[in-house]
C-alpha cells in the first residue's frame, strides 16, 4: 500500500513514522508513506500557499494551485483514492478503516489555517472527520487515519489479535487480565482460570454484549 500525505508540516510525522507498528510496517514494505509539503508546488516567489476571503471573513484560506499542482504530479495515473480532512466530512470509523486497507494508493490532504478554497473539495474522492471538534490542522487526523488503516494490512499485525476487537460486529472487545490474579482486592474472574474454553468464549462474547449496551449502545442500533 502506498499512502501520500500532503500537509505544510512534515517534521510533524517524525515521531510517528519512526516508531513501534508504522515503523516495523514501512521496513518490512508493507507500507509505503511519502510526506510531501505541497508548499513546494505554489508558484509564487514567496512559496505563499494561503490568501485572504472573497467577500471577507477572518483568516487565511488555502489556494488552489499548490494542491492542484501536487495531485496532478503524485496521481499521474489517476488512480489513487484521495481523502480530504474537514470537520464537515463523513465521520471516520472502523469500517473506513478496513476499506481504505485494501486500496493501493491513498492520499489524505490535510488542511491548515481557516480551510479550504472550495474548488479543492472537487480534488476528493470522500471528505472525511475524525469527530466533532476542530483542530488547528489536518495532520493528527490524518495520523490517527493511517494508524487505524495500516494495522489491518495483511501482516502487519497478527490476524487472530484483529478477529476479537472492539468494534468488531458492532460490539467492543471483552475485559482482560493478566498476572497477578489478585492484586488490592481486585481478582481476575475465576472463569478466565478455569480452563473451560467454551465457558471462556461464552462469557466473553457475554461481556462483549454488556459492555457494548453500558457504554455505547448506539453501536448496536
Amino acid at each position: 500500500m502506498k499512502i501520500d500525505v500532503l500537509t505544510l508540516f512534515p517534521s510533524m510525522f517524525d515521531g510517528f513514522l519512526n516508531e513501534s507498528i508504522i515503523k516495523r510496517a514501512i521496513e518490512k514494505k508493507q507500507v509505503e508513506i511519502n510526506i510531501i509539503n505541497f508548499r513546494d508546488y505554489s508558484k509564487l516567489n514567496n512559496k505563499m500557499v494561503d490568501d485572504t476571503i472573497y467577500g471577507g471573513g477572518p483568516g487565511m484560506l488555502l489556494r488552489c494551485e499548490p494542491i492542484f499542482e501536487c495531485i496532478d504530479d503524485i496521481n499521474k495515473d489517476n488512480d489513487a483514492y484521495i481523502v480530504l480532512l474537514t470537520p464537515e466530512g463523513n465521520k471516520f470509523n472502523q469500517a473506513k478503516a478496513k476499506k481504505y486497507s485494501k486500496i493501493k494508493h491513498l492520499i489524505i490532504i490535510c488542511g491548515h489555517y481557516e480551510g479550504f478554497d472550495e474548488r479543492i473539495k472537487t480534488l476528493a474522492d470522500e471528505e472525511v472527520s475524525i469527530g466533532d471538534f476542530v483542530l488547528t490542522g489536518g495532520e493528527i487526523p490524518s495520523m490517527a487515519i493511517m494508524d487505524a488503516t495500516i494495522r489491518l494490512i495483511d501482516g502487519v499485525i497478527n490476524k487472530e489479535s484483529l478477529e476479537s476487537e472492539s468494534f468488531e460486529d458492532n460490539l467492543l472487545d471483552y475485559p482482560v487480565y493478566t498476572k497477578p490474579r489478585v492484586y488490592r482486592g481486585m481478582e481476575v474472574p475465576p472463569v478466565l482460570v478455569s480452563g473451560d474454553h467454551k465457558k471462556i468464549d461464552k462469557w466473553r462474547e457475554e461481556k462483549r454484549i454488556e459492555k457494548t449496551k453500558n457504554k455505547r449502545p448506539d453501536l448496536m442500533e
